[in-house]
């Protein structure tokens, strides 16, 4: 075992041995998902409800430390012309409140149209918005984007 470690971190392959968290933010709920510790699949977690940006931060902060994440992927909404909105600029903020509460590697990713899949996959319920992050974080994770 320790001979194993010991090429793993020669390698650099521990760093692709823990998980990432996504988050969808919504005006009232925020859906989060997280991936395997390969940063293979997502798998959708919870739905939190929205207090505040800072009372949101510091639980996902909390929720990525208990399930060993090492990054947090926001999905951000663009509008229909593909511009920083209203939407965008509160996932920006939140963001920062994340980087704030402790929280420093923390990245974007384009939400558009990760609900509408979600609801293609599964009927909407009180899981919708975790599994629309599961879509954000599935398009992180196949596009490569954890290194």
């Amino acid at each position: 075992m320790e001979d194993s470690a010991r090429l793993d971190s020669e390698l650099g392959l521990r760093a692709m041995t823990t998980r990432v968290l996504s988050v969808d933010p919504g005006e009232s709920r925020l859906g989060l998902a997280v991936s395997d510790p390969s940063r293979t699949i997502a798998r959708p977690l919870k739905v939190i409800p929205h207090v505040s940006r800072v009372h949101d931060a510091q639980g996902i902060v909390e929720i990525a430390e208990h399930e060993g994440v090492d990054t947090i992927v926001v999905g951000v909404a663009y509008d229909s012309r593909g511009e920083i909105g209203p939407q965008a600029r509160r996932a920006f903020r939140l963001v920062g409140a994340i980087r704030q509460a402790g929280f420093p590697r923390v990245e974007t990713w384009d939400e558009t149209g990760s609900t509408e899949e979600a609801l293609q996959l599964h009927a909407g319920d009180e899981m919708t918005d975790a599994r629309a992050a599961a879509v954000i974080l599935q398009g992180y994770l196949d596009a490569g984007k954890t290194t």
